[in-house]
């Protein structure tokens, strides 16, 4: 199977990369993992060089990578460059952190010293996704290489030229050869590489479809995973939020990348007093954001990635509406050359329909009418996702103890859900187990070493 650079925008194929034989693929790991055993032995300090050298490049670089995003998965240049900025911070965050991260525990015993120590543990499979296709890889690889692991990416089939680039960018900033490496194989090869030996650990990001399979694989092969999964995020509104500043943020939240991010607002559930206002407020903000060419840089919206993706997502929106949701914003793909699919906004959403139970990877709303607080807690948990949500109430306290009940593995009160390399990332439910970024997302892939000295 050859591995296809097509430009969502046009429908045009830019490239095809021939992919990996199981042999050469084999090859390449053998490769990362004797790198792994002179990587591990590096200080923090040396690593600490490199890892701010790759910030630096990242940056010095940002046009240029945020043009392979928009031509090859259609993210807006102004998104794709503020996307390269944010690896940046996660380099450099781990660059001056990892060292204090994983310092030795002493804990008081029966021995004259013991004490917890981290050591790596070898290569982790790295299986990414398209959607953020820089940030996703780096919030694993910065953690994992500054704690002296190496990586293998497996990155989407539908982004080869980020996943090359991405390889190139540790290369620039001076890491040894085999310490990342981008396999350039499709999704059937992936089992075989978790059965590889050198393989210690895996992280997926993507589908709770496709964590399913990794997850399954991995632990026949007994092998630690992190699994950050898709998401329908809800967006609580209760009757005395500030509803100018909710419906702008909702507007953004929901379309972000062009609504396919897996911590976008999904589900907006609306109590009664605030409904009607809210709706007029938000409808007009989703109507305002600019659709077009990701080159653009005054575009907000992009296309869809791919046109498979777009059309499931129309499915989605004609089978909540054959049940009885209506469009009051969008509702069909625009008539023009690319995947591009408008700002939708679906009322009248009830349990039974798409728009209520599954997750929408695109710019589309679902609006909820509840009665209260209470029962706006209860929608928001009655979904099997659970990843992030967020909670908008003018009295704070008020919205802390309604987000303390809300089912997900992050909740915000009056802001927008994202990940910040100072905060664990992670959900919960069918959303997936185990951390991102923080202190706790690097010491998922490392050993946990008791040291007793008698």
């Amino acid at each position: 199977m050859a591995l296809e650079s097509i430009n969502p925008a046009t429908g045009e194929l830019l490239e095809t990369f021939e992919e990996w034989s199981q042999e050469k693929t084999a090859g390449v790991i053998d490769e990362v993992n004797r790198a792994w055993l002179a990587w591990r032995e590096t200080s923090f300090s040396h690593r600490s060089k490199l890892m701010k050298a790759a910030a630096a490049v990242l940056r010095q670089n940002a046009g240029e990578y945020a043009r392979i995003m928009a031509l090859e998965m259609g993210k807006p240049l102004t998104d794709g460059k503020g996307e390269v900025e944010k690896c940046a911070w996660v380099c450099d965050y781990y660059a001056e952190n990892a060292e204090t991260f994983l310092a030795n525990e002493p804990v008081a015993s029966d021995g004259s010293k013991s004490y917890v120590a981290f050591r790596a543990i070898g290569t982790v499979l790295a299986v990414m996704p398209w959607n953020f296709p820089f940030w996703q890889v780096f919030r694993f690889a910065a953690p994992a290489l500054m704690a002296g692991n190496t990586g293998v990416l497996k990155h989407s089939s539908n982004v080869p030229r980020c996943a090359l680039a991405i390889e190139e960018v540790f290369q620039k900033a001076g890491f040894p050869e085999n310490v990342f490496r981008t396999l350039m194989i499709g999704s059937s090869k992936v089992d075989a590489v978790i059965e590889n030996d050198h393989i210690k650990a895996v992280t997926l990001t993507g589908s709770d479809i496709a964590g399913r399979k990794v997850a399954a694989k991995s632990g026949q092969m007994l092998k630690k995973t992190v699994m950050e999964l898709g998401g329908s995020d809800p967006f609580i509104v209760l009757a005395d939020a500030d509803l100018d500043v909710a419906a702008g943020v909702a507007a953004r939240a929901r379309c972000i990348n062009s609504g396919q991010s897996c911590i976008a607002a999904k589900r907006f559930i609306v109590v009664d007093a605030a409904y009607d206002a809210f709706l007029a407020k938000f409808v007009k903000a989703m109507e305002l954001l600019r659709v077009g060419d990701p080159l653009d840089e005054t575009t907000q919206v992009g296309p869809q990635a791919r046109e498979d993706l777009m059309l499931e997502l129309h499915g989605q929106v004609t089978g909540s509406i054959g049940k009885g949701a209506k469009a009051v914003l969008g509702g069909a793909p625009l008539k023009r050359a690319g995947y591009f699919y408008p700002p939708t906004v679906l009322v009248d959403v009830k349990p039974g329909m798409p728009a209520y139970h599954e997750e929408f990877f695109g710019p589309v709303a679902s609006v909820i009418r509840v009665k209260d607080a209470e029962e706006a807690l209860a929608v928001a948990n009655s979904s099997p996702f659970g990843l992030g949500g967020s909670v908008w109430s003018k009295d704070v306290a008020k919205g802390e103890a309604v987000a303390a009940r809300v089912e997900s593995g992050a909740v915000f009160v009056n802001g927008i859900v994202k990940s910040d390399p100072r905060l664990p990332f992670g959900g919960v439910k069918i959303s997936g187990y185990g951390r991102e970024l923080s202190h706790y997302g690097i010491k998922e892939f490392v050993n946990i070493q008791t040291v007793w000295i008698a």
